[in-house]
């Protein structure tokens, strides 16, 4: 039996067991929002938002998982990738639930409403598809599964594609927190594309080459993102928003938040890798 907060030997890990905490903390949170009339004029939309949100988040975080692991070299990290993930899934789960209480539980609607709009029918099939990586998430279904489970378990990119496009959608005009996140989830794929030696190596000046580059590219890619979808999708001059990009004097843009992110992330692996790359220097006998 998988236990979220023991590892493959039945022993407990005080690590994974924090983790698991920390992971009610948002939905507890809505909760006692909720139950005492924080969340404004219309609480259930504001709480169907707020699980949407985390479900992104955690599907984001579960994605970074592996990377982090590699580049900080703390293995053990790896241990609570399959609770944010599944936790991610829950989320989403009693996103459509709190969807389905605004809809004062006629399920014949919410299947109209679900078939009709766009945003809704693509968020119904990544949850479904969110459903099926968290049940076949447990070391049964992985001995089950052999060498399809990484196969299945792929599906969570085009699960974070299709996510992050219900995302934008469901914010309208205002899509300055989902091109972020997007930049960020580009990063996350960039580097999954890398040859397997750049990632591994502990070069410190291959590690600042990939990741400097890596940092470039999903600022740009964050960039032209925000510029393509104002262009396409709305009225708004795509090419006001190029120039916002151009300077910080009006605040940050996506893009600007995304290089301190990734900027932020650079500076901390090459500190591990100098940390690495120092060994104790010992004493000679007396």
């Amino acid at each position: 039996m998988n236990v979220p907060w023991r590892d493959r030997r039945g022993r407990f890990l005080p690590f994974k067991a924090v983790v698991l905490a920390l992971l009610f903390v948002p939905g507890f949170l809505d909760a006692v929002w909720l139950a005492t009339g924080q969340l404004g004029g219309r609480p259930i939309i504001e709480a169907v938002h707020a699980t949407g949100l985390w479900a992104i988040r955690l599907l984001m975080i579960s994605l970074a998982i592996t990377p982090f692991a590699r580049a900080l070299d703390w293995p053990g990290l790896l241990l609570v990738r399959r609770n944010v993930g599944v936790a991610a899934t829950c989320y989403a789960v009693i996103h459509l639930c709190l969807y389905v209480v605004d809809q004062n539980f006629s399920l014949l609607t919410v299947v109209s409403e679900i078939a009709l709009r766009f945003y809704l029918t693509i968020g119904f099939a990544a949850l479904l598809v969110l459903l099926a990586l968290a049940i076949t998430s447990t070391d049964g279904w992985v001995k089950k599964l052999g060498r399809n489970w990484k196969r299945l378990h792929r599906l969570a990119y085009p699960v974070g594609v299709v996510g992050l496009l219900h995302y934008y959608i469901q914010s309208k005009l205002n899509v300055s927190e989902p091109v972020f996140v997007s930049g960020l989830f580009v990063w996350l794929m960039a580097w999954r594309l890398l040859p397997e030696t750049w990632r591994r190596k502990q070069d410190i000046a291959l590690t600042a080459a990939v990741y400097g580059g890596l940092e470039v590219l999903s600022g740009l890619v964050t960039a032209g993102m925000e510029f393509g979808w104002y262009g396409l999708t709305t009225k708004v001059n795509p090419w006001r928003v190029i120039a916002a990009n151009e300077s910080i004097a009006h605040g940050l843009r996506p893009a600007h938040w995304v290089f301190v992110v990734t900027a932020t992330l650079l500076v901390v692996f090459i500190f591990r890798r100098m940390a690495r790359s120092v060994r104790p220097v010992r004493r000679a006998a007396a």
